[in-house]
């Protein structure tokens, strides 16, 4: 809705400059700088209630708030208000936890007394009272949660898709609509200059299609395939309700190359991102998109992974046998830990969801060389997978991988850390029991190698993609059994091609994760040449149904990820011009 404000502004400014109007133009652009809802841009506003609490303007921030209490919140339905009250409560805690934090005892002090009589009755503030005369409140049992981070960004996340969703049901903007159609032309747009790529089908198209003034008309989407259910009732489709509304897309632009790694941390705070020229940017989302950290390697990368616990601990996996331990917040190695020389290409990390471990495949130089443009690895190229204790930095163990030792691509664990899959360039992929520190049974799932593996929601099923192409479910109770295949086009699989100009072609295999999954597990998000595509996950013998487009993207998606929140999810998708899409979804409820 932000985008549609500013737009509407411009084209308003537009008409009055045409108009020759300058004195009604000054009283809009003064208009528009006092404008207390910021647009209707959500990431400003939460900075405005910021600015008043780090700058202890009380008054301020309590006049804002009314504000928005007056002009917005007024017009929700009852059974919200309890909802708007716990957010002024937790607006009004984080503003006296600053100023304890800032060791501003006379803010603490002030704000008592202002707002005593409105408080007093209050049972949540009823032991507040008290906080001004402790000596450290940061440890009292009462109090310590309020001084922790996770507890204000919480509270920010929690305003911030508040007022997200707030913006998207009020329909205050009826010119919002018009919006949405244009966004749906363009992607039209971008469809039909797919279709000129590919000489044969524009032919086809322009036989079977032709307007009256000669041009290929867009393609009609079926009613299981919308391009973009988010605006689908404003193109004048007539499908059912799309499990997903997309409420905004922004996009994280600091890399300058191809981006091979991009994960959200397990409390949903940070990101981490590592494109092929080694950097690495750890940046925040929520309430805004923030650079935390800025990594530089002099040895190449390969692989990522959050640690999780603590959560702000990041393992990077180099090309020269070696695995570091970061801290995101101090910024600085803790360890750097030495592989195998003669395994250096560290290709796959997960860490164990107890925070003790960490499984980390090292493979042998590939004979074609190291460059991302070649392919991946040969299967005769020997591996190892190995199991590091994060808290000794030391090996405990190496896996057995039979029939013989090979590089083995991607790893994940299941909820709980008993069990780890694993998919590897022989196309095998591997069960291993946690417990007993063996494996549990294997099969051949792939014909080449296997790019991306993950447990189901319930556990009972394995799913992977392949260089063939394929998108398989397979049950770890019947080694071997297919419960679904699906065949996946190759801008969902790779290897990913970006072409330029006088004939360059840029190609990038596989490295980051090719799909993920909801948080319920009912949807999966694949890559693709535009964006990002959500489909549901149906059973049968057709185990994917398309859902929704997220498109936003102008070269190939080359992995993605997917951070849910209550009723809101963020979808990360990364392509191999550097740029990183993220677009909130509401899921509609059934």
């Amino acid at each position: 809705m932000g985008s549609a404000v500013e737009r509407t502004d411009e084209h308003v400014r537009e008409y009055l400059i045409y108009r020759g109007f300058t004195n009604t133009l000054k009283h809009l652009d003064n208009d528009i700088k006092a404008d207390k809802e910021k647009g209707f841009r959500v990431d400003k506003i939460i900075d405005q209630l910021q600015q008043f609490v780090q700058s202890f303007d009380l008054a301020g921030l309590k006049e804002y708030w009314l504000y928005l209490d007056k002009r917005l919140f007024s017009r929700l339905e009852d059974v919200y208000r309890s909802t708007v009250n716990k957010l002024r409560i937790s607006l009004y805690r984080y503003y006296i936890i600053n100023t304890v934090q800032k060791g501003n005892l006379e803010k603490t002090q002030e704000f008592f007394q202002k707002q005593a009589s409105e408080l007093q009755g209050q049972a949540e503030w009823r032991d507040w009272f008290i906080l001004p005369f402790i000596s450290s409140p940061e440890q009292n049992s009462a109090f310590c949660q309020y001084f922790s981070r996770q507890w204000s960004d919480t509270f920010l996340v929690s305003l911030h898709n508040f007022l997200s969703v707030l913006f998207q049901c009020m329909h205050i903007l009826d010119f919002d609509a018009e919006v949405q159609k244009m966004t749906c032309l363009m992607e039209e747009n971008e469809q039909l200059r797919q279709l000129v790529r590919d000489p044969f089908m524009c032919y086809l198209q322009t036989s079977e299609k032709k307007g009256e003034l000669g041009e290929v008309e867009p393609p009609i989407e079926s009613s299981s395939e919308p391009t973009d259910s988010s605006n689908s009732r404003s193109c004048g489709a007539s499908q059912e309700e799309p499990p997903f509304i997309k409420l905004s897309q922004e996009e994280y632009g600091e890399h300058h190359s191809s981006i091979m790694h991009c994960r959200v941390d397990c409390s949903g705070r940070r990101v981490a991102s590592l494109d092929v020229d080694g950097v690495i940017k750890v940046w925040s989302f929520n309430p805004i998109m923030q650079t935390k950290a800025t990594i530089m390697s002099k040895s190449p990368l390969m692989s990522l992974e959050w640690a999780t616990k603590p959560d702000r601990l990041l393992l990077l996996g180099s090309g020269v046998g070696t695995v570091r331990l970061y801290d995101t917040e101090a910024k600085k190695n803790l360890y750097e830990m030495n592989i195998d020389e003669a395994h250096p290409r560290i290709l796959s990390l997960a860490c164990s969801p107890s925070g003790s471990s960490f499984v980390c495949s090292a493979a042998a130089h590939s004979r074609s060389g190291s460059g991302e443009s070649a392919p991946r690895l040969p299967i005769t190229v020997s591996g190892q997978l190995l199991l590091w204790d994060t808290k000794t930095v030391k090996q405990q163990l190496q896996f057995s991988l039979e029939p013989e030792p090979v590089a083995i691509n991607c790893t994940a664990f299941n909820h709980n850390g008993n069990l780890l899959v694993t998919g590897a360039a022989d196309g095998v992929i591997r069960l291993f029991d946690m417990q007993r520190y063996e494996s549990a049974m294997s099969w051949r799932a792939h014909d080449g190698e296997v790019y991306s593996v993950e447990f189901s929601y319930d556990e009972n099923t394995v799913f992977s993609i392949g260089e063939d192409g394929k998108f398989i479910q397979w049950n770890i109770h019947r080694c071997g059994v297919k419960q679904s295949e699906q065949i996946l086009p190759q801008d969902a699989t790779g290897p990913f091609v970006l072409s330029g100009y006088s004939g360059y072609k840029q190609v990038q295999v596989p490295r980051g994760r090719l799909f993920t999954f909801d948080s319920e597990g009912q949807h999966v998000l694949t890559c693709s040449s535009s964006g990002g595509l959500i489909y549901r996950l149906a059973s049968g013998e057709s185990a994917l149904e398309r859902v929704l487009s997220l498109g936003g993207h102008k070269a190939p998606v080359v992995t993605v990820d997917w951070c849910s929140a209550v009723d809101c999810g963020t979808c990360l998708t990364a392509s191999m011009d550097g740029k990183i899409k993220l677009s909130t979804l509401l899921a509609q409820k059934s």
